[in-house]
């Protein structure tokens, strides 16, 4: 499954495109055919720009795939993809399938003109990616040393893909004929095979493989031509427009309702950056009737609910065969073709069609919304990502290119010994966790003076830095400056690197309403924020809470017979920031108090399993107010104590106390 999700991810890259695009392909086809002159430079033009991507989809998930594949990738990943692309699809072109079996173009098994299928694609790019991850350091004697490294990897990737191509050489005309059999077959049943072709269209997107299908019901293979007798309107009433019409309540009302239900399921830090996405997928779906930008948002991210989308268009295409209601398009199944082919002589009760769709709709939304949020699918916005992918709302305002963060990450960089040092870097709630070269060049001392609240070396080259809240901030300024994107600064130039409450936590929001807590000199009061028993800090199996790095404070461990637990907040104040894994969360208190509630140790690791987020940064709460659910048998499961700290971060002399 993670493989699947890792792959989801990287199809975002390409897919992120792909929606204006299909609305200028759209808009360019509606002009054309509402004009009826095929040279209307407008509608040529907006075509073109639209086509431009759409028509080379499968080559830009070869070049996304490879890149979101890939461990630490560069450009020589994306050329790999490219690479192994070229290598295939030219092998395989019907022009040299016939030089290769020396017969004429006409004779060449048409399955070779459906080679550059997103399938193809697919796995070019996940060539690129293991030959980059594998060949990037190879070491050649020096007679070769030029194609050491990376220039290696696409030599490696042209050598694997020529396999490849050797293959689908043999293999892809029997796919491809089966396909159309198979789809011959389908013409027997009525509307049930109907029905299993809308089912299978869907189904095989992912592998571009429904062209094969398409073929058989749309165009002259099997004598139906369901598409062109349509659009002429020479076909016969009541039988033409059937393989199409189920597709305008999925494609324009479904879909949507999909998008919907993953916006409002989406964890709520990334719910701009998921919206970016669903909108403008959503208007494609619905205006043009383009869907791959709405369907490989979730298909390899949540596979089962790409299967439950497929049925449904089964389920779709039978009810519209049965009633019966028939409709076609020229380019896809939205609201332009719609209005174009309502006046077409072919088309039956197209007034239906609009209707069906609010009932799908809502089919939709609630379906996805309950089985999201049943299975906890990793769909857009819930994806376990890399902290890169993970920025909050807070860190939307641009905080990684912030002169006091920059500062701090120099300074970081120069007391670990230089970015040769560092192998790799991440971050949890308050710490930077690193794998470094040499543990021993590492200086605890200048980091505490750049800011650090304190340094941890588990052992093995691992090495952890406390810093506070702000921690991503500092990560991603390093990132930027170990990968050229950002230059290093001194403390003068970007402000202080000195430690600071705002570097161990973040400004108070002050709330202006009664606190529950009570402050007086150092004494906070709390709420206890689950149920369990108290135990001093002390007892916290991990320095960085026992020895009260971060602050003081008191912890909470739940019974071992506790199953589940809602946490809440301790006391009134604002939610200053909830994790992307939902494992804690910091409140600004009323009186001004920083508090951070860390459910468990070590379960930034389990990347929001087991846990649901109930607020958002900013949210008001007042003592009691559910802040998160936590599945502590999951937590158990996964190895990782259940003891939750509560940690005071603004004041080193606090007393906590639990009322």
């Amino acid at each position: 499954m993670k493989f699947f999700q890792r792959l989801g991810r990287s199809l975002m890259l390409p897919v992120a495109v792909l929606p204006v695009a299909a609305i200028l392909s759209g808009l360019g086809y509606w002009i054309l055919t509402a004009t009826g002159n095929d040279t209307n430079i407008a509608g040529v033009f907006l075509k073109t720009a639209g086509s431009a991507l759409l028509d080379h989809l499968p080559i830009l998930f070869a070049i996304g795939v490879s890149i979101g594949m890939a461990t630490k990738p560069d450009g020589t990943s994306a050329l790999a993809g490219l690479v192994s692309w070229l290598t295939v699809t030219t092998l395989l072109d019907p022009e040299n399938v016939a030089l290769f079996k020396d017969i004429d173009v006409a004779q060449v098994n048409p399955a070779f003109d459906q080679i550059e299928n997103v399938f193809v694609g697919i796995i070019c790019g996940l060539i690129g990616a293991w030959t980059y991850d594998h060949f990037k350091d190879t070491k050649l004697p020096d007679a070769l040393s030029f194609f050491s490294g990376k220039r290696s990897v696409a030599i490696v990737t042209a050598g694997i893909s020529l396999v490849l191509a050797l293959v689908l050489f043999f293999v892809w005309p029997l796919v491809f004929g089966g396909l159309v059999a198979f789809g011959e077959f389908i013409l027997t049943l009525g509307p049930v095979g109907v029905g299993i072709y809308g089912f299978l269209n869907r189904l095989l997107i992912p592998f571009g493989l429904h062209h094969a299908l398409n073929s058989v019901f749309w165009f002259d293979v099997a004598g139906i031509n369901d598409l062109n007798n349509f659009l002429d309107a020479s076909g016969t009433y009541g039988e033409t427009g059937q393989y199409m019409a189920g597709f305008f309540p999925i494609m324009m009302f479904g879909l949507p309702g999909a998008a919907l239900a993953m916006y409002t399921t989406a964890k709520t830090s990334r719910r701009k950056i998921a919206a970016g996405v669903l909108l403008s997928s959503a208007i494609a779906s619905f205006f043009v009737g383009v869907t791959e930008p709405l369907e490989f948002s979730f298909m390899f991210l949540a596979p089962g609910l790409y299967v439950v989308h497929a049925l449904f268009t089964g389920i779709s295409m039978a009810i519209t065969a049965a009633l019966p209601v028939r409709m076609g398009f020229g380019f896809s199944a939205g609201l332009l073709d719609l209005g174009l082919g309502w006046v077409n002589p072919m088309a039956e009760n197209p007034w239906a069609l609009p209707v069906m769709g609010v009932f799908w709709f809502v089919v939709y939304f609630l379906s996805f919304r309950f089985i999201i949020r049943r299975f906890d699918l990793k769909t857009i916005g819930r994806e376990d990502g890399d902290p890169e992918d993970e920025t909050s709302e807070d860190a939307a305002g641009g905080a990684t290119g912030d002169a006091k963060y920059l500062a701090t990450a120099t300074a970081f960089l120069a007391a670990l010994g230089g970015r040769e040092n560092i192998l790799d870097l991440e971050n949890c709630a308050t710490r930077l966790r690193m794998q470094v070269a040499d543990a021993s060049v590492v200086d605890e001392a200048a980091l505490k003076q750049a800011g650090a609240a304190g340094t941890m070396k588990p052992g093995r080259g691992s090495v952890q830095v406390i810093y506070g809240l702000n921690v991503q901030f500092v990560k991603d300024a390093m990132d930027d400056l170990m990968s050229g994107r950002a230059q290093p600064v001194s403390a003068s130039d970007g402000g202080s690197a000195s430690v600071s409450a705002d570097a161990a936590s973040g400004s108070a929001d002050e709330a202006g309403a009664v606190a529950t807590a009570t402050r007086t000199t150092h004494l906070v009061r709390l709420r206890q924020a689950l149920e369990g028993t108290a135990v001093p800090l002390a007892d916290v199996p991990d320095p960085t809470f026992a020895q009260e790095i971060m602050g003081p404070g008191i912890a909470v461990q739940p019974p071992e017979d506790l199953a589940d637990a809602v946490v809440i907040a301790p006391a009134a104040g604002t939610v200053q920031h909830v994790f992307d894994t939902g494992h804690a969360v910091a409140l600004t208190l009323d009186d001004g108090t920083e508090v951070l509630v860390h459910v468990g140790l070590d379960t930034v690791a389990m990347q929001g399993r087991g846990f649901e987020t109930l607020v958002a940064t900013g949210d008001r709460v007042v003592a009691g107010t559910p802040l998160l659910h936590v599945d502590l048998a999951a937590v158990r499961a996964d190895g990782h104590p259940t003891i939750t700290p509560i940690v005071v971060l603004n004041d080193k002399d606090a007393a906590v106390e639990l009322v």
